[in-house]
């Protein structure tokens, strides 16, 4: 009895790691439909956000020098324009690794 149920676990585990590793990409679509979508909303809202980002981040760059420099000796104006600046910095440098992120889900999705 021993040998007998050895005999069938053994068969059956042969043809399911046989039946596992013969399925392949090619067998069924290499990108299913929900795969594509995933992957072409990701390029849309990379596509929105650099076309967004970079204008803003000049922006905000740009009026926060320009409130340093005509603050005419106010220190709350120079530090809100120094605040300016650095959020406006980090928040443009938070969407470049955004967008790296985004390519690093869509290499391993796709």
């Amino acid at each position: 009895m021993n040998k007998k149920l050895f005999f069938y676990i053994f068969n059956i585990l042969t043809i399911s790691i046989i039946i596992i590793f013969s399925f392949s990409l090619d067998a069924f679509a290499a990108y299913p439909k929900l795969i594509t979508t995933i992957l072409d909303a990701f390029d849309s809202i990379k596509g929105y956000l650099m076309a967004m980002a970079t204008p803003v981040a000049a922006v905000a760059i740009a009026s926060g020098f320009l409130m340093q420099k005509f603050s005419f000796g106010d220190e709350e104006r120079i530090r809100s324009g120094k605040k300016l600046i650095r959020t406006s910095i980090v928040s443009y440098a938070f969407i470049l690794t955004l967008d790296l992120v985004i390519s690093l889900i869509q290499n391993l999705v796709g």
